[in-house]
């Protein structure tokens, strides 16, 4: 049969690749002629593109059956293709929810490890990768294995968060968590600059499950970092509608927005709208959770507003030890650089990752949307000096440009660490991506 010719494979931001994906529910079998998986493309740079040499890319996302659950100690074993929404349509309305959500529901399982994704609950419940109890791969020799805690630890340790690099992940078992509804006790109130923010978050992570921040980051002076602290909790019975929440009416953006549309005027002018539309210091109630976890999946293909350059995420952490101000040294770079985000969101980190690479670490987390311009690289540039001199890191899954000596300089010794794994399980550096290339030299 004639191959397959090369076509444009993106990631969320609209960073792109020529590639060949290769789709089947039989994850064993197309898996010993490919050298990368990809699940439904949301990570927002190169992670899931394949390098020039090495097109073929497995596609999991038909790979979605449910293999065993276990209705009393919640333990579900699943294919690493099934996405997150499909899990929450089963098993919400029967009283489970996953134990880590990211942002979208739009990720497969096997991508939720490979970038070991955390949420609005980091602070109490840690990563995605700390509730997955084992995890079957092919691995670069061809064998397929199981890998946990106690069977190849430095494996698993490697693979969560390890951005697909230590092989193919085929299956995944980890524990959903119980919930009293699908409802969210939502509280939310204003603070006036990102000092107190990082103070704000500290003291409500005692008493909050879940608990995140949207910044106005075009703010100066005094008011920088301005925005809106939600917190939250799954409501009990008695606070909660009888009925289940409706899935509403979900519109999508069917063209590229023209650059010009997205400027500091009208990023300006949204950010100023949405604070105001916090009109109370604090208010409280019940709100759906689909709004509350996941309100940009509201807008399909919300990417295009970024035009067709597209943008990128920089998210990056800051270690608890670099002290109150140091978001606003990192919110100073952005601005002094006249780097416009529309989204602004920071978080509270409570613990390290049990990954090798895992992303998070006890902190504050802060993730920028980007729209790309001529300008972007050295705006990355300058961040990432900036958080270099503040002991904190990036985010694999969202970076798009992020330097080769920065990223060691960030991750040394995680990283040498890392690099002897690979050494041991994947020597000819079978499995590789764009990022890879990109961030290790492979």
């Amino acid at each position: 049969m004639p191959e397959t010719p090369l076509s444009t494979l993106q990631g969320w931001g609209r960073h792109s690749a020529q590639g060949r994906e290769r789709l089947g529910e039989d994850l064993e079998r197309i898996s010993r002629e490919v050298h990368l998986s990809r699940g439904l493309g949301r990570s927002y740079g190169d992670a899931s593109l394949p390098p020039d040499d090495q097109p073929d890319v497995l596609n999991t996302r038909f790979a979605d059956r449910l293999l065993r659950f276990d209705a009393e100690t919640a333990l579900l074993r699943a294919e690493s293709g099934l996405a997150l929404s499909e899990l929450n349509r089963l098993f919400m309305h029967r009283g489970y929810f996953t134990p880590v959500s990211p942002g979208t529901k739009f990720v497969t399982l096997g991508g939720m490890v490979a970038a070991d994704v955390h949420g609005k609950n980091q602070h109490r419940d840690g990563n995605f990768g700390d509730h997955v109890t084992s995890l079957k791969m092919r691995v670069a020799d061809g064998r397929v294995l199981e890998c946990s805690p106690e069977q190849h630890p430095d494996l698993f340790r490697a693979t969560i968060g390890g951005m697909g690099l230590t092989g193919h992940i085929l299956e995944v078992e980890f524990g959903l968590h119980r919930i009293p509804s699908q409802w969210i006790w939502q509280e939310s109130r204003r603070i006036h600059d990102i000092d107190e923010f990082q103070d704000a978050l500290e003291e409500v992570a005692p008493d909050w499950p879940y608990t995140m921040g949207w910044i106005d980051c075009l703010a100066r002076g005094k008011t920088m970092g301005r925005g809106v602290l939600m917190t939250g909790r799954w409501a009990d019975a008695l606070e909660a509608p009888s009925r289940p929440p409706k899935q509403g009416f979900r519109p999508s953006l069917r063209f590229d927005w023209p650059a010009w549309v997205l400027n500091r005027l009208t990023i300006r002018l949204f950010n100023e709208l949405y604070y105001r539309k916090q009109w109370r210091q604090r208010s409280s109630g019940v709100v759906n959770h689909e709004s509350f976890y996941y309100p940009l999946d509201a807008i399909g293909s919300w990417n295009r507003m970024y035009g067709r350059r597209g943008f990128t995420q920089y998210q990056c952490v800051l270690p608890r030890e670099a002290g109150r101000g140091s978001a606003r040294r990192v919110l100073e770079v952005l601005t002094a650089r006249g780097g416009a985000s529309f989204l602004c969101v920071i978080k509270d980190f409570g613990r390290e990752g049990r990954g090798v690479l895992s992303f998070p670490r006890p902190g504050i987390t802060l993730a920028l949307d980007i729209a790309i311009r001529d300008e972007t690289q050295a705006l990355v540039d300058a961040l990432n000096e900036q958080v270099l001199q503040e002991g904190g890191r990036i985010y694999l899954a969202k970076d798009s440009f992020t330097r080769r000596e920065h990223f060691e300089a960030m991750e040394r010794p995680r990283l040498d660490e890392f690099t002897a794994i690979r050494d041991r399980w994947d020597p000819n550096r079978r499995f590789r991506s764009a990022q890879s290339v990109r961030l290790l030299g492979d």
